[in-house]
């Protein structure tokens, strides 16, 4: 397959596609849309930032079009772990589904409740969410799955390892059991391996790269820095010339770093499962239009943030797993665009760290580096600050439709088209429902 028009597809949606300047597949789009196409179970696995939305988007809306949903019962169902991700998907979707008369949802904790049940009362097709609102919304009768024909687990592995599983069995069991099922995930691991083997029949894998891909556009370091230096090393770095997502381990660093950053003159923003959904929207948005340059974030971010242009991922807390260094690097080098993950490495986080890039296939370059040094400057563009507080005022975004609508447009900037991962455009170089529980505190915590 060279182009979409070689698929046998909507010509409305071909025609949607072109307009956004998408005309080429990516290779996880032209090994799976043929099958996927076909009515077959697939099972896709590629690197973060692939273009999987598009994968599975394309054959869902495809197969999907021409049918009228029923109030609350939706016809496809796309589940994602986090609130971030849903939204995302969501948007990247939506102007596509409307090109074929199809209606959109999405759900997911944090917001009303209500209105996102007015939306399903009134109908949609397509329903993007998250495990816990949905069960919310299930246990409220406001929606049921019987009528869902094709579902589509995305980020599948996340979603098992926040703790999602059970929900997600649960929710499987209530679609139609003769419909279509997708799973695309980065990695596949035992637990995922349960869901396919149970829910998806005869599936087609596709595996456009190793579990452990990275991606050639993107260089990998290793700073090695003294605990006495580490902050101010980390505030040259996040006063770049340029945008940076920085990760830490938790809620609480994550604050206090943003408190830091702030107090040094950066202008800096969190992002982490302990922010109200309109605290969250506000970060994205103040980094997205350029009012705050340095976001920090906890793993919630590390998957479903796509922002374009964006070069530089550090690591200010070494990730634990491989796969959390690969979908926290995943943020940058998305479309053929380079970019470079920088991981800062205490003296006592040298053995771990050295075993996790080994495990994820990394081979970093790697210098010991203070602040000021010319080898942190030419690898991360740091900058020393001013030295003069800032703050970040607390403006109100635009009013928006309610998540559950399929015209949510909080952002001014041209929706890019989801025929690269999502929110990208081409021409460029190439409590889960808070319940507690056995659920457990990640997936309290990822913000359902």
């Amino acid at each position: 397959m060279q182009t979409f028009s070689d698929l046998p597809l909507d010509p409305a949606l071909v025609a949607a596609l072109t307009a956004n300047g998408v005309t080429e597949p990516f290779p996880i789009q032209s090994a799976t849309l043929p099958d996927s196409l076909a009515g077959r179970d697939v099972l896709g696995r590629g690197r973060t930032g692939s273009g999987k939305t598009l994968a599975f988007g394309l054959a869902l809306l495809s197969r999907t079009a021409g049918r009228r949903a029923d109030s609350k019962k939706p016809l496809a169902l796309v589940l994602v772990p986090t609130r971030e991700l849903a939204t995302q998907v969501n948007e990247a979707l939506s102007p596509y589904a409307a090109a074929l008369g199809l209606r959109t949802a999405v759900v997911f904790g944090g917001t009303s409740i209500n209105r996102q049940i007015d939306t399903l009362r009134k109908g949609a097709e397509l329903l993007v969410a998250t495990p816990g609102r949905l069960f919310d919304l299930i246990d409220r009768r406001a929606v049921a799955l019987n009528e869902v024909a094709i579902t589509v687990l995305d980020e599948a592995d996340q979603m098992a390892d926040m703790g999602f599983l059970p929900q997600v069995t649960r929710l499987l069991d209530q679609v139609d059991p003769n419909g279509q099922r997708m799973l695309f995930s980065a990695t596949l691991d035992r637990q995922v391996d349960k869901l396919v083997k149970r829910f998806l029949t005869n599936p087609v894998t596709h595996s456009v790269d190793p579990g452990t891909a990275t991606v050639t556009t993107m260089t990998h370091h290793v700073l090695h820095v003294d605990d006495g230096t580490k902050k101010a090393t980390t505030a040259e770095i996040a006063n770049r010339d340029g945008r940076v997502i920085m990760f830490v381990d938790t809620k609480r660093g994550a604050d206090r770093l943003v408190k830091h950053l702030l107090a040094q003159g950066v202008r800096a923003v969190a992002l982490h499962g302990g922010k109200s959904q309109p605290q969250r929207d506000r970060a994205l948005d103040h980094f997205r239009e350029g009012r705050a340059s340095a976001l920090v974030a906890t793993n919630v971010a590390a998957r479903g943030i796509h922002i374009e242009g964006l070069d530089l991922v550090v690591n200010v807390d070494p990730p634990t797993e491989p796969k959390d260094y690969l979908h926290r690097g995943g943020r940058t080098a998305r479309a053929g665009e380079s970019g470079a993950v920088v991981t800062l490495v205490l003296p006592e986080q040298r053995r771990e760290t050295a075993r996790l890039m080994t495990a994820a296939g990394i081979r970093p370059e790697t210098a010991r580096v203070r602040p000021g040094d010319p080898e942190l400057v030419k690898v991360t563009g740091a900058r020393r600050p001013s030295g003069t507080a800032v703050t970040i005022t607390e403006t109100t975004p635009a009013p928006a439709a309610a998540p559950g609508s399929s015209t949510r447009r909080r952002r001014p900037h041209r929706p890019a088209g989801p025929g690269t991962p999502i929110g990208q455009t081409r021409g460029k170089s190439a409590s889960p429902a808070g319940r507690g529980g056995a659920i457990g505190r990640r997936a309290r915590n990822a913000g359902n």
